[in-house]
């Protein structure tokens, strides 16, 4: 399937393997939102965490919001990181079957290690398309030639008795709290 991007999309400027990894992360995240929504039970089985089905089938939705939204969003970035942060329950998820009453605790090391993969994918793509769309840095102010005053201190030498009237520093007799008399 051809895509086309429009010019304003970081889709545009991503490299064509970045587009082409994201895209594929986008269907392999309907493809297992899919599984984990309509197999649960057989996946918890085979995990031995057979008591998360529940977790399993709304992990499978949020699998699949991501998928979708990688697939059909003019800025796939969000998504992605959506799916990092996704790994990271999946991944702390998967550590609590890893223990030694766990009779399939190799499946479960089997899926931690696809696990981190994946998040590492997610991670790079995330990154490469976050890289190419950040404007430059804002150029640091050169202040050194400036002193902070008006003209340069010999013009302003005496400058305070260059006035006609001298000026009252006192407070306005409508402001003062108390008479002065």
């Amino acid at each position: 399937m051809a895509y086309r991007y429009h010019r304003s999309s970081p889709w545009y400027d991503a490299d064509p393997s970045t587009r082409a990894l994201a895209q594929g992360l986008g269907w392999f995240s309907v493809g297992l939102g899919l599984a984990e929504l309509l197999a649960p039970r057989p996946l918890g089985r085979w995990l031995g965490l057979e008591e998360h089905a529940g977790l399993i089938r709304a992990y499978g939705a949020r699998e699949l919001a991501a998928g979708i939204g990688i697939l059909t969003r003019g800025d796939p970035t969000p998504w992605l990181w959506a799916r990092v942060a996704g790994d990271a329950l999946d991944l702390a998820t998967l550590a609590t079957g890893i223990g030694d009453d766990n009779p399939q605790r190799g499946n479960v090391g089997i899926a931690l290690a696809a696990v981190a993969g994946v998040t590492a994918l997610d991670v790079m793509c995330a990154q490469a398309l976050a890289v190419g769309r950040s404007e430059p840095p804002t150029p640091i102010r050169d202040y050194s030639d400036r002193r902070g005053f008006p003209r340069p201190p010999e013009a302003m030498r005496g400058a305070a008795r260059d006035f006609a009237v001298p000026q009252d520093m006192r407070i306005p007799e409508a402001l003062r709290p108390y008479p002065t008399a």
